[in-house]
């Protein structure tokens, strides 16, 4: 039994059933090909992969200083794959049914504070050229939305053209949500084609218009403007400018569930990696409001 074959009808059913993104699918394919390769090296097939080779090979990870996030994504993905074997009775067993991800650290999402972001848009609708009109664009429509960078590239040409308040996007998984579109937004993406001389298939079209751009384009055109807006460039990214938007709504009086739906997350869980802003709003409300707040900043007389 070859991986090789059982590695692209995964990949395959992913697509078709699932409607995983192409980045999560290539992302699915080079840790499977890792796991491959350390199959071929020990000369092993897949029908005589043990839970022993499985923790040998996370061994194998933790000795070449792979990073805890990359083990538990590698060994995520190893339980995908058997799972789908064993749906579809090509092995009896999952062999990584017991075993244990490395616990990975607690990160607070990485945000822009209001004010940079505002330097952002600033410093963007002041570059004269081509360039800054697409770096206006993508700040302002990724700031209004909280899309994901994928979303946003896909964007047909012809998105934010109409007058509606709301824009139907299809996410992770498939999933349709709507989200509200700012005048901002509009503008942006308005400005945004009157500055093309060919218009493409998408909004934010690539060199070859036929195509969208590239997300390491895309990456490249923000540095630019952090840059210019005189912010460290290693801080800003699309995602960044996402925990921004969900960050700064909370921040303002927005709640979990309404959260979650802009974003697009199948699970709140996933949204609460923002509730550490909830705290801090909850704290700033009791130390303003509460009748005894006055009293309790005093220092203590012993």
């Amino acid at each position: 039994m070859t991986i090789d074959g059982q590695i692209e009808a995964f990949l395959e059913m992913l697509a078709a059933e699932r409607g995983a993104a192409s980045n999560t699918i290539a992302a699915y394919n080079a840790d499977l090909q890792d796991f491959s390769r350390h199959l071929s090296a020990r000369d092993r097939t897949l029908d005589t992969v043990t839970p022993a080779l499985i923790s040998e090979y996370l061994a194998s990870m933790e000795k070449s200083k792979a990073s805890e996030r990359t083990q538990a994504r590698r060994l995520s993905a190893l339980r995908q794959f058997f799972l789908f074997l064993m749906k579809n009775g090509i092995r009896p067993d999952d062999p990584t049914a017991d075993m244990s991800a490395p616990k990975l650290p607690k990160s607070l999402p990485k945000y822009l504070s209001e004010s940079e972001v505002d330097a952002l848009l600033r410093t963007a609708a002041d570059w004269d050229s081509p360039a800054g009109i697409k770096a206006k664009a993508g700040l302002e429509i990724l700031y209004a939305t909280g899309l994901r960078i994928t979303e946003l590239l896909t964007l047909p040409a012809e998105a934010l053209s109409t007058h509606a308040d709301l824009l139907i996007i299809k996410g992770k998984g498939g999933r349709e949500r709507m989200v509200p579109l700012s005048d901002a937004a509009k503008r942006a993406a308005l400005g945004l084609r009157k500055g093309q001389v060919r218009p493409g298939r998408f909004l934010f079209a690539g060199r070859d218009r036929r195509f969208a751009m590239t997300r390491q384009g895309f990456a490249l055109l923000l540095k630019e403007v952090a840059v210019r807006a005189e912010i460290d460039p290693a801080r800003l990214s699309p995602h960044v400018l996402r925990h921004s938007f969900a960050t700064h709504l909370l921040s303002r009086g927005a709640d979990l569930r309404s959260l979650q739906k802009l974003l697009g997350h199948a699970d709140i869980t996933t949204t609460q990696i923002y509730t550490h802003v909830l705290a801090e709003r909850l704290e700033r409300l009791v130390k303003t409001h509460h009748p005894l707040a006055k009293f309790n900043s005093r220092p203590i007389e012993v």
